[in-house]
């Protein structure tokens, strides 16, 4: 057992946990946590599940996820290590600062907020004028007979109630059609991460999400209903914005 491996035992047993708990807890089979601590790589299958279970097992121990990624890189063929993908590129510019997506993002968000700012003060103010405007009770002339005159302004009806806009929401829903390890972060909060099987459908509500899948060609991608451009194909890693 080398070095990695053994950093994973020891950091479990450090806090007391068998294999039953830790699996319990971040839903990956004890075999599966077995081979890594014995790094038993065959025993997991495709080296992009291998990283998806290495990450989800290194962070629940407080350990760099990142870093224990790297070192399994080097321990595989160069020709099964993951290639340079332009998501590589896309995740540096996120690091390096707002991408342009993101301050698309928070400006329609502001434009949003600002216009449901503006519905409701025109309701406060149109329900004001409308109660100042309202004519009073008038006083009736008396015809020549005593009797009383029909007035010569009908008395203005009470305004029926506006009912204020109701933004809609908008909604990022997942699919697998085959299994894929998968993260999602919606508005900096990660809300999924872990192996998921084929047939799995999840829903988020959010104003930014951040998906990262370790089979992009077996998930599909839908925001309000509409599915947006496949991430890649079978066994590619991906991570991808979308703007909600």
């Amino acid at each position: 057992m080398s070095a990695l491996g053994e950093e994973f035992r020891s950091a479990r047993e450090a806090r007391g946990l068998t294999l039953s708990d830790v699996a319990e807890q971040i839903h990956i089979r004890s075999v599966y946590l077995n081979a890594i601590e014995h790094e038993d790589w065959g025993a997991i299958g495709a080296p992009v599940y291998v990283r998806g279970f290495i990450r989800t097992y290194a962070r629940f121990l407080g350990l760099d996820g990142e870093a224990a990624v790297a070192r399994f890189n080097q321990m595989i063929p160069a020709t099964e290590r993951p290639a340079a993908a332009p998501v590589t590129h896309a995740v540096d510019r996120e690091r390096s600062g707002p991408s342009v997506w993101a301050i698309g993002g928070i400006v329609v968000a502001l434009l949003l907020v600002l216009f449901a700012g503006y519905e409701w003060y025109a309701y406060s103010q149109g329900t004001d004028v409308r109660t100042a405007a309202a004519p009073g009770p008038q006083t009736q002339p008396t015809a020549p007979s005593g009797g009383s005159a029909p007035s010569a302004f009908p008395v203005a009806a009470s305004a029926p109630t506006a009912t204020p806009a109701v933004l809609p929401k908008h909604e990022l829903a997942i699919r697998l059609s085959e299994a894929s390890w998968l993260r999602v972060t919606v508005d900096g909060a990660t809300l999924a991460e872990g192996l998921y099987p084929a047939g799995t459908r999840k829903s988020f509500t959010g104003s930014v999400a951040v998906v990262r899948v370790g089979n992009a060609g077996g998930v599909q991608i839908l925001v309000d209903g509409r599915p947006t451009p496949a991430l890649g194909k079978n066994g590619d890693v991906a991570e991808q914005r979308y703007t909600l």
